[in-house]
């Protein structure tokens, strides 16, 4: 931020080494609290804390070295990226400042020792939100940026609101003592007479709508959209990083989230819900970085979903493949964009040289290995061998994903279908084989190593357990769902004519229209804004005594 031009570009590069330093420094912590017990330092007295102040202190587990690991890490790479494609940027010290700047938030709170703390610098990455929107001087992204600072508030009120009904409940913002309050008292509080609502619930609510806000939640997801005017380096950092902070909010707090079983359903609907709708949006976006950010929102929404399975360590696995992934592909977006304007014909797909090249053997191993082999499994293991393993539910539904993990996977190798079969069908086999594998290890050895105790983590699968008429019922859903995608998709692949009823062709193209226009959620936010707008109008003229 000081000095002169002739030496930005020099200084810019310089402060790439504190960042490296924080990234090994993270690397030393994270084999520090693997061996030995988590880090804590307070700069108070918990004991002498009598009003409701904010308490600057630090507590280190596993779960924030992990977390300081992957924003340090996927930091360094985003900010030496940025000097050079910021460049000739006339805010370029502001940016690069900023971008420095939002790793330490972001450091500080995912290493806060209590919940006041982590509130304080979850507001200060919501700011840092709106400035990090960049070119305030294009109206899209100053609409964008204020509709992301709007959205984030009405979470963090909600947030806000939690932490003061927890310490009013229970006297401590401590993670720890709050816990053990929290399980020793059950305590209840009255809504209307004659209704009591459990205090954890009320609190763990609250909690997650703001948990909702920063992870991009229906209906709270509008913000992201609104927030892809901003510089391709920043969404790289908002995906892998900022956006997460939902999942390991829940994480953080996973001993209280685990204490009620409500909580954790209205979890796994919400994030269902979103899975589903933003995975559909993705899906009729004509533009790249509007489709990675509704593929984000998807991910997100399996985040959350995992948590409210009790799949804690799952979700938590989940959001670094995903923080990695997705800051590689945005980082790379820019130049496809900058490609395509290059080359009008960019990028330009042969259907013919295509369908020359169709293998028949390729589509049935990835038909056959992915859908019949792994479903047969699961339906024989969990409903007729009754395998102890598969007594709880989230175990059953991880099993589910790597089921349907593959399977998406697999899919998206039709493209190679013009190579000979066989390396084809050997990549569709590995490639089975490395997800198994991948998520196997997530459930064992990062489980094992976030949560060390086998009893708390069977404890959040038994809280998180779903009615088994429902379970069952998801399950098949889900199942037939995919056979009869695979199965369309395989029919339309060997230019069968596929028998559609009138009425879903006309639906379908509905459909595409509403989720092309990201179910009209914008104008229905502006509506709703106008009516409350206007009513609040008519009652300050009652409440005056005016007259129309």
């Amino acid at each position: 931020m000081i000095g002169g031009e002739t030496s930005r570009f020099t200084r810019a590069k310089a402060a790439a080494y504190p960042v490296g330093l924080a990234f090994l420094g993270a690397i030393g912590v994270l084999a520090l609290v693997s061996s030995q017990s988590p880090i804590t330092i307070r700069f108070y007295d918990p004991a002498s804390v009598t009003s409701f102040i904010i308490p600057i202190g630090f507590y280190v587990d596993r779960l924030s070295a992990v977390m300081m690991t992957l924003i340090t890490g996927v930091s360094i790479i985003i900010y030496c990226y940025s000097t050079r494609y910021m460049y000739q940027d006339g805010h370029a010290r502001r940016y690069l400042a900023l971008i420095c700047l939002t790793d330490f938030v972001l450091i500080c709170m995912v290493s806060s020792g209590n919940l006041m703390m982590l509130f304080l610098f979850w507001q200060i990455l919501s700011y840092l939100l709106y400035l990090l929107a960049h070119n305030h001087v294009h109206p899209a992204t100053l609409t964008g940026a204020f509709k992301t600072f709007t959205l984030l508030r009405v979470a963090d009120t909600a947030f806000l609101a939690g932490i003061v009904l927890a310490y009013q409940l229970y006297g401590t913002l401590e993670f720890q003592e709050l816990f053990a309050r929290a399980a020793a008292t059950p305590l209840t509080i009255p809504i209307l007479p004659g209704m009591d609502v459990s205090a954890a619930t009320a609190v763990t609510l609250l909690l997650f709508i703001g948990a909702m806000g920063k992870s991009a939640q229906f209906p709270l997801h509008l913000w992201l959209p609104g927030s892809l005017f901003a510089p391709t380096p920043v969404h790289a950092l908002l995906h892998a990083g900022i956006i997460n902070a939902g999942g390991f909010l829940i994480n953080r707090l996973a001993p209280l989230f685990g204490m009620r079983s409500t909580t954790l359903h209205v979890a796994f609907v919400i994030g269902t819900l979103t899975a589903v709708l933003g995975a559909t949006m993705m899906l009729a976006q004509n533009d790249i970085k509007k489709t990675l950010g509704f593929s984000t929102i998807g991910q997100m929404g399996y985040m959350i979903m995992e948590c409210g399975l009790g799949a804690f360590s799952l979700a938590v696995f989940h959001l670094i493949a995903h923080g990695l992934f997705k800051a590689t592909v945005f980082l790379n977006c820019g130049n496809i964009i900058h490609k395509a304007r290059q080359e009008p014909h960019f990028p330009h797909v042969d259907h013919a040289a295509e369908e020359a090249g169709f293998s028949r053997l390729a589509w049935s191993t990835g038909f056959v290995t992915t859908l019949f082999i792994p479903l047969l499994i699961l339906l024989v293991t969990h409903g007729v061998l009754r395998i102890p393993l598969l007594e709880s539910q989230g175990t059953v539904i991880i099993l589910f994903f790597i089921w349907i993990t593959s399977s998406q996977a697999i899919l998206t190798l039709i493209r190679l279908r013009a190579v000979a079969s066989w390396k084809v069908s050997a990549i569709m086999l590995l490639t089975l084989l490395f997800i198994v594998f991948v998520y196997l290890f997530a459930v064992e050895s990062f489980t094992a190593f976030l949560y060390p105790n086998p009893e708390e983590v069977a404890s959040y699968f038994r809280s998180a357990d779903l009615p088994d008429w429902l379970f069952d019922l998801i399950v098949v859903m889900a199942a037939l769902m995919t056979v009869l995608g695979w199965t369309y998709l395989y029919m339309r692949a060997h230019g069968r004519a596929v028998r559609i009823p009138a009425w879903i062709e006309g639906l379908r193209i509905r459909l595409y229209t509403v989720f092309l226009n990201r179910i009209y959620a914008d104008e229905l936010y502006q509506l709703i804004n106008s009516m409350a707008a206007q009513l609040i109008h008519r009652l300050d003229k009652l409440e005056r005594g005016w007259s129309r």
